[in-house]
């Protein structure tokens, strides 16, 4: 008999995380239900008034926070047990991300506020061990409560295509994302201009963000560094496919250093070797890789640079380094790996 879980809070089903969660419990025998209340304060009376049945567990999917409240009462009144999946802690992104840093007093007050939400549950996802541990040491969550669930790539969509045969003759570097700090976009064009005199490598910037416009303007005069229009979700495999060399983050602050983005995941389904920020998020055994994945020191334009010259010298490396890759994802990050993850919390809260 299949059991059920009550999807609650208004989250987007076809964002990357929720697509890959929702698949993994479909094929752990679970039946999501979808519940969306209209005001997420008032999703406990909403869902009395429309008599939303019980369910085995209730699910509060990424960045709603903001729902917790409301469907944890939910889960007092029926005795059953809530499970949020939060991605990212506002209190850490809203007080060291934002340019608009919050004073001490304001930091203070929505820390406590995150902590007593989040205790509220009982069980927390976290996407890497940093934020499991950032949730325990900051957040004050029980350690027990708490289960690591990798954010991970569609295999249907990454792992499946086959390889193009590049008949370009330039060398493409690409980036795909939001022009934002964390991501470390001006680092990547202050590194890609030391090679503007290099016809044959060249520099593909993918997306849209704040730091777009900053951007441009750095990399003007700059023939080699290109700049393409964010594109659908669906189109991106094939967009990696194209491309040499992939780039994650570079970004210097905690919590640049505490993710592992969508665009590692999604590269390595792909076999492309991908440089990145050095990061204890990653498991310690992919830190002292040399191939497939590449690590640098985070906020640092001449470490990128340096790694993409001895990528671009070497027309060898890659057919290995892309091979590794490929056994990267399905040895730590795989859907399979994913799915065992998340029977692993379930066998326990059951």
């Amino acid at each position: 008999m299949k059991k059920t879980i009550l999807w609650w809070g208004r989250s987007d089903p076809n964002y990357s995380r929720n697509r890959i969660i929702r698949k993994q419990l479909k094929n752990l025998n679970y039946e999501i239900l979808d519940f969306y209340p209209l005001v997420s304060r008032f999703g406990y009376i909403e869902a009395l008034l429309k008599k939303i049945k019980r369910t085995d567990f209730v699910w509060v999917p990424c960045f709603r926070q903001r729902d917790i409240l409301s469907a944890s009462k939910w889960c007092l009144n029926k005795n059953i047990k809530l499970i949020i999946d939060p991605l990212i802690s506002s209190w850490d992104k809203q007080t060291y991300e934002k340019e608009r840093i919050l004073n001490q007093k304001q930091s203070d007050a929505l820390k406590k506020k995150e902590s007593f939400l989040f205790n509220k549950a009982d069980f927390v996802l976290a996407d890497t061990n940093l934020h499991a541990n950032l949730f325990q040491k900051k957040l004050c969550v029980d350690k027990n409560k708490i289960f690591t669930v990798y954010v991970g790539a569609e295999d249907s969509l990454f792992n499946n295509l086959p390889s193009k045969n590049n008949t370009k003759k330039k060398f493409e570097i690409l980036f795909y994302g939001s022009f934002i700090p964390l991501h470390g976009s001006e680092i990547i064009i202050k590194a890609a201009k030391s090679f503007k005199k290099n016809n044959n490598v060249h520099w593909t910037m993918l997306g849209a963000g704040p730091d777009l416009y900053k951007c441009k303007a750095l990399a003007k005069n700059c023939p080699n560094i290109f700049f393409e229009e964010k594109i659908e979700y669906t189109k991106l495999a094939s967009r990696i496919k194209k491309a040499d060399l992939l780039l994650g983050v570079f970004g210097n602050s905690n919590k640049a250093g505490n993710v592992i983005p969508n665009k590692v995941f999604q590269s390595l389904a792909s076999g492309k070797t991908i440089v990145t920020r050095k990061s204890n998020a990653y498991p310690k055994k992919l830190l002292k890789l040399d191939n497939g994945i590449i690590f640098i020191e985070p906020n640092n334009p001449k470490a990128l640079n340096n790694a993409v010259l001895k990528i671009t010298e070497d027309k060898r490396f890659l057919t290995k380094s892309n091979a590794q890759a490929k056994i990267i994802y399905d040895t730590y990050f795989s859907e399979k790996i994913i799915r065992e993850q998340l029977k692993k919390m379930l066998e326990i809260s059951s």
